[in-house]
């Protein structure tokens, strides 16, 4: 067992994977969804793939068309974050959340955002407001 965290579920679901920490918002629209590689540049994940990974970001940009479309043509492909630990959660990426059945969970225990690392394997049980860094 691996240490646990307070959160508070945006929308419903259990999913667990890799990890992928950004520390900048992120605009759905500017990622390849063939690939799920972010493609903006001086991105602080720029060259990294989102797909199947629980991704952890202080939130969205853009306008609310390319932040719905973007995230749903991930999904569409199979590219889009397994999951999603938000810090400032917005109605446009909520509502995809929810259509897309992709769990999302924010008002994290501070902790977690010290403790959490890059690859480190995370579940999140949006149900029960609980993250695990396993």
């Amino acid at each position: 067992m691996g240490k646990k965290y307070s959160c508070h579920k945006i929308s419903e679901g259990v999913a667990t994977g890799e990890a992928l920490v950004s520390a900048d918002e992120i605009m759905f629209y500017l990622i390849n969804p063939e690939t799920g590689v972010v493609i903006e540049p001086g991105h602080d994940i720029e060259g990294k793939s989102m797909a199947q990974k629980i991704l952890i970001f202080p939130g969205g940009k853009g306008s609310s068309v390319v932040q719905a479309d973007g995230l749903y043509q991930l999904n569409v492909r199979e590219n889009a974050p397994k999951g999603m630990i938000i810090q400032y959660p917005e109605t446009v990426l909520v509502s995809s959340a929810i259509i897309m059945e992709i769990p999302m969970v924010d008002k994290v225990d501070p902790q977690f955002y010290e403790d959490v690392k890059d690859g480190d394997t995370i579940c999140i049980d949006a149900d029960r407001g609980l993250i695990e860094i396993l």
